[in-house]
């Protein structure tokens, strides 16, 4: 297949996967969510829609070009991309990544550019940054989990780990919650959750940020303290910051159960994490009941791809 042909292919699946995505996003009032995901192997991408920009994620493989070569060939896969999505190139983000099933990345800072802007989802707000970092501040795949934890947070206290920029928390402050404490061990995530939280003009005073170690705070906590639990980890972490490092697969029992010991009877726990293989040793799990909610919680820009697990813990 010649090089025209394989661009031309590669159009003609943007076209045919955006105009159906962009009829659901409309019919649905969304105005950030994914257009393409590794469709075509010659083309390992994942094209993301945030409002008037573009960020595109290019998976690191071996294609045998030259650098020049290769950057030519990016520019020419940008080219198709501004067209079919109608957006001006200088709108179009574009970052190189691993293929690792972790989101210990997000802790990766690639450049000072800075390109910060404000974008909305189911009637709040967010910032995201698609210039600095590999992970935009928005995961866009846990959109309807995000629509649960707020649909359950009414007159809750609300206990988000890992929290990254703070959308579960956002999200739970919408849904009423009484107070909502955050904790991540980047400094720099937690004050992007507290920017969060001030974007959509919470009560700060209800609402506590803590810079700590997950697994060590865990340990800190009065049993039966939260109604609502939000967990989602990376699949594995050796930050130098923790006490020690976290492998998902390994780790997930010891933690829920710390997770449930804080945990109100009756309370949930929303557990999720992207490590493809995990299998849940429910058997160990000191929990009333578990429903795995994985492919209620995948929205439609996701739907092709199973990049995530996803669970309904109820104590």
């Amino acid at each position: 297949m010649t090089d025209a042909s394989k661009f031309t292919m590669f159009e003609n699946r943007l076209v045919k996967v955006f105009r159906h995505l962009q009829k659901t996003a409309r019919r649905q009032n969304i105005t950030c969510y994914r257009v393409y995901d590794d469709d075509i192997p010659e083309f390992p991408f994942s094209i993301e829609i945030y409002e008037e920009y573009v960020y595109v994620a290019e998976y690191h493989r071996k294609h045998n070009m030259e650098e020049e070569a290769h950057e030519q060939w990016l520019d020419d896969c940008m080219e198709v991309v501004a067209k079919v999505l109608q957006m001006p190139l200088e709108n179009i983000f574009i970052k190189q990544r691993q293929r690792k099933e972790n989101r210990q990345s997000q802790y990766e800072k690639l450049s000072f550019e800075k390109h910060e802007f404000t974008v909305h989802e189911a009637g709040l707000n967010f910032k995201v940054n698609l210039s600095d970092y590999l992970d935009t501040g928005l995961f866009l795949d846990h959109r309807i989990t995000r629509g649960m934890v707020r649909a359950e947070a009414q007159d809750k206290q609300v206990l988000n780990l890992f929290c990254y920029t703070g959308s579960f928390s956002v999200y739970a402050a919408a849904g009423g919650a009484r107070s909502v404490t955050s904790v991540d061990l980047s400094k720099t995530y937690l004050a992007w959750a507290e920017d969060n939280m001030r974007l959509n003009n919470f009560d700060m005073q209800a609402h506590h940020f803590v810079h700590a170690d997950v697994l060590q705070y865990l340990d800190t906590l009065t049993p039966n303290s939260f109604d609502l639990v939000v967990v989602d980890p990376p699949t594995f972490s050796n930050s130098k910051r923790m006490k020690d490092f976290l492998d998902i697969q390994r780790d997930h029992v010891s933690l829920l159960n710390k997770v449930l010991a804080a945990t109100k009877p009756g309370g949930i726990v929303y557990f999720s994490n992207n490590y493809r293989r995990f299998v849940l040793e429910q058997e160990q799990i000191q929990a009333n009941s578990i429903k795995d909610i994985t492919s209620q919680t995948l929205p439609f820009d996701f739907q092709q791809k199973m990049i995530r697990k996803c669970y309904k813990i109820v104590k």
